[in-house]
């Protein structure tokens, strides 16, 4: 081949090869955005990385949330404080200036105001330091002061930062209110949970204990057995970690007080337990189950001299476990248990409600309770608990 014609192939190679990178480029220019785009996109990551640091409260999350709110600031320091004592402080001039903060903040925690801070009331000796002034903003949840953010400058702060500095504290108050409402929303899970208990337990334990006191003289090593199963059961119903447990957990607690009622009923209680293997480490909220077992129990058997069934199953539903609760007994009139589920009765069946205002706030309304009933015609509770589910994990030791 002539060496021109080989120098125009290289060329015609080369300029082809540089287009397709002028392509790439261009296209990587789309993807990455505009400069604005992108100062869009590092305020929300940083402001997503504080979020969760402050939904565990002022005093634990603040030493973690002050570098990504100074960062937002883009200011040399930046402190937090609760009113009492600095909760944190990122960036430069901590050892000179952090045991005044609660002085900086003194104005702005009386008033709920945002107040600029000049280099007298800063009032630094080191003629390099770059913490002279001061934007301080108070911290409120629920119209009552928190707290304060101090955000420190070289220079006297602009109205942009003055603004800027308002708004970071907006977003660290309404992560505080989070904060706060998860606080009281666990503490409300925490007694639903002990007035469940407080429902139950005395019904169940004095019945318990009756049937197992009559086998003492005719049959001692059943009534071993009996107060073994006893022991189990209220282990883990009084047990204190973990608002959820897994449903083969819930199931083996639920067999154990089924274990102890056919103790006491006899032949007049029967049980069909189907269950599939692949819904056993799913898990549910705490003794949610054992409720309306109990209830079929009480309303199916007790007050009636015929047997009494109950069927539990539990099955895989796609992205759902569906598991219920179905017995023959004397049933019940659908106004009352829509009366007990909307919230405007509690009425004698234990535990109904409880349950299902507690499906409802870990999984959402549609995953509350389905009753099926009639008088005289039994009934039947079904839930349907995700398989998976941001936030919902078991804690603790797994029950024994």
């Amino acid at each position: 081949m002539d060496s021109t014609v080989v120098v125009s192939v290289v060329v015609a190679a080369l300029v082809a090869t540089a287009g397709v990178l002028l392509v790439r480029l261009v296209r990587s220019r789309v993807v990455l955005g505009t400069s604005e785009n992108q100062t869009t996109y590092r305020v929300l990551h940083t402001t997503s990385l504080a979020s969760p640091e402050l939904r565990a409260g002022l005093a634990a999350g603040a030493d973690r949330a002050a570098k990504h709110l100074r960062e937002l600031l883009a200011t040399p320091a930046l402190a937090l404080t609760d009113g009492d004592e600095v909760t944190a402080w990122d960036g430069a001039g901590s050892g000179a200036h952090a045991e005044h903060v609660g002085e900086h903040a003194a104005q702005a925690l009386a008033a709920g105001s945002t107040e600029v801070l000049d280099p007298e009331t800063v009032a630094c000796e080191h003629l390099d330091c770059p913490v002279r002034h001061a934007v301080v903003a108070a911290l409120s949840t629920e119209g009552k002061v928190v707290g304060a953010l101090l955000a420190y400058t070289s220079a006297r702060p602009s109205a942009g930062l003055v603004r800027a500095v308002e708004e970071v504290a907006r977003f660290v108050s309404g992560q505080l209110e989070l904060a706060e409402f998860d606080r009281e929303r666990a503490k409300l899970a925490e007694a639903e949970i002990r007035a469940l208990r407080a429902q139950i337990s005395p019904h169940f334990i004095y019945n318990a204990l009756g049937a197992i006191a009559s086998y003492v003289r005719t049959e001692p090593e059943h009534a071993r057995e009996l107060l073994l199963d006893f022991a189990d059961f209220t282990r883990y119903s009084f047990r204190r970690h973990g608002d959820f447990t897994t449903l083969a957990d819930e199931l083996r607690s639920v067999e154990r007080y089924l274990t102890l009622e056919k103790a006491r009923f006899g032949d007049r209680l029967s049980v069909t337990l189907r269950v599939a293997p692949e819904v056993l480490p799913v898990a549910v909220p705490f003794l949610c189950l054992q409720p309306l077992v109990e209830n079929a129990v009480r309303h199916g058997l007790e007050g009636r001299s015929d047997p009494g069934h109950i069927t539990i199953v539990a099955e895989d539903a796609g992205h759902d476990a569906l598991i219920s609760i179905d017995d023959d007994g004397v049933g019940m009139d659908p106004a009352v248990v829509e009366a007990i589920l909307s919230g405007e009765s509690s009425g004698d069946r234990v535990g109904i409600g409880n349950v299902d205002e507690r499906l409802r706030a870990v999984y959402g309304d549609e995953y509350g309770l389905t009753v099926e009933t009639a008088v005289g015609a039994g009934t039947k509770v079904a839930m349907r608990v995700p398989k998976y589910r941001a936030g919902v994990h078991v804690t603790g030791p797994a029950a024994t």
